[in-house]
């Protein structure tokens, strides 16, 4: 069978919806923000939210005011999915907010659910999986055809990024697996879990550093030692 070939003027649909999102056009700079643990950092706060499109996903937190900086505070889209459990940001001002549901399990079958956390009259676009989901587990040489393998959504984020936006520079933090292999998922809010068994995360951190060292992607590390080096 041969890989998925996403279809040009879809992908189109999906770029001018994302970009009606942006605080500023043409999307010149982008940053995905992950939900890993990141230590205090006003230069890292200040650029993502100095960028014209910035991308959470999940149970993703910001900055609070007065407290320590690290994360930053704006939020144009989020990529999240069925199963997240719900911060405190998550749905705050969501009307301003474009979300993006990614259901790659739905692929093997997966139930559809609607979390009771979900505001009544959210609105949201979904992600489909021939444009997005194959063709990253294409790029990630998995046997997704075989096996019930979803992308993570940080990576996912990364990649429609780059996909939709080729020539934006692409700033990409609070990704865990970029720099080690976790064996669990800690987050930035505290809370932690098991990795699920259709991820592959040491797959897309492989991907993801060969972003970073073709300079397509700018990774900002999120431990203290390469902080303090900046």
């Amino acid at each position: 069978m041969t890989p998925p070939v996403p279809d040009a003027s879809r992908l189109g649909v999906l770029r001018d919806l994302v970009a009606a999102y942006a605080r500023r056009t043409p999307v010149r700079t982008i940053a995905v923000v992950g939900n890993a643990p990141l230590v205090a950092s006003d230069a890292r706060a200040d650029a993502i939210d100095a960028c014209d499109l910035v991308v959470r996903v999940n149970s993703f937190t910001t900055d609070e005011p007065g407290e320590p900086r690290a994360a930053g505070r704006r939020t144009d889209v989020v990529l999240w999915s069925r199963l997240v459990r719900a911060t405190r940001r998550l749905y705050d001002d969501y009307p301003s907010r474009l979300y993006v549901m990614l259901e790659p399990m739905r692929m093997y079958h997966r139930p559809e659910v609607w979390p009771t956390s979900w505001p009544a009259d959210l609105g949201f676009v979904v992600a489909p999986n021939d444009l997005v989901a194959q063709p990253l587990l294409e790029d990630l040489g998995l046997p997704w055809r075989t096996e019930a393998l979803a992308p993570t959504s940080g990576t996912t984020a990364a990649w429609l990024a780059r996909r939709l936006f080729p020539d934006a520079a692409l700033l990409v933090t609070g990704l865990s697996y970029v720099a080690e292999d976790p064996q669990r998922w800690d987050y930035q809010s505290g809370a932690s879990g098991k990795i699920g068994p259709e991820h592959r995360v040491a797959a897309e951190g492989a991907l993801l550093r060969g972003w970073i060292e073709d300079g397509s992607v700018r990774f900002w590390p999120s431990d203290r030692a390469h902080e303090e080096q900046r």
